[in-house]
């Protein structure tokens, strides 16, 4: 019996060290790479990759590879050839995946059709050419919550035209009004509005263009997506 115990705490202790070195190992490489790199460019994480000797590098939130000595940096995607899995692609969804508890709709615009079942967020620009084309194609969709960020990132006027559009009596329709038919918006803009929050809930989770819609899982779709994409996205959530 004490043979035993003996060796399940070799064991452990081997793996505890195998765990520290591993660590150590993660921190020079991101050390070394980060004094190559200069102070300009920050280094969030280094990890082992799938592939021996290879190590994962987030970048902001971009996924590059390096080697043990830090001598290259490799921008690209790696596929597991025995299953055609990209293994980058999966870890950008995963890093890009919020938590849905931490939207807060108090600071949305909120458009229900239906029932109102199937929920999704996004993160619009007024000035945004692709916000309006994207909003235009999701009245097609049925039985949705849409809770609608703004965030005014394109320019000046994109601020202005948010304040206006959240200060008014109903601002669901002065945004549908503006997005859809084109009637500008107009009125007071000195109303306390969640516009600060918004920015900085996408400074905090990268979101730097618009549109972008989250899902109740987390995941995110950047871009105007298609309304199959969507509607396929939703059916997996079933």
């Amino acid at each position: 019996m004490n043979k035993l115990f003996s060796t399940l705490a070799l064991i452990c202790s081997l793996t505890l060290l195998t765990g520290l070195a591993n660590a150590q190992s993660d921190q020079q490489v991101r050390s070394e790479l980060q004094k190559k790199l200069g102070a300009n460019t920050k280094v969030k994480s280094v990890s082992a990759s799938p592939i021996p000797g290879i190590y994962e590098v987030l970048i902001g939130n971009e996924i590059f590879y390096t080697d043990a000595n830090s001598k290259y940096l490799i921008q690209g995607e790696v596929v597991e050839l025995a299953t055609g899995k990209n293994i980058t692609e999966q870890r950008q969804l995963d890093l890009n995946r919020i938590k849905w508890s931490e939207l807060n709709p108090s600071n949305a615009l909120k458009f229900v059709r239906g029932n109102g079942s199937r929920q999704m967020a996004v993160f619009s620009d007024p000035n945004c050419g692709y916000c309006k084309r994207l909003d235009k194609s999701l009245q097609q969709l049925d039985n949705v919550t849409i809770y609608t960020y703004l965030i005014p990132i394109l320019s000046p006027d994109s601020a202005q035209k948010s304040k206006q559009i959240w200060c008014s009596a109903d601002p669901q329709k002065s945004y549908v009004d503006w997005m859809i038919n084109g009637i500008t918006p107009s009125g007071k803009s000195d109303c306390s509005t969640p516009l600060d929050k918004n920015m900085a809930f996408a400074k905090t989770y990268g979101i730097t263009g618009t549109p972008t819609i989250f899902f109740t899982d987390g995941s995110r779709f950047p871009g105007a997506v298609q309304i199959t994409d969507i509607e396929k996205k939703f059916n997996s959530l079933k």
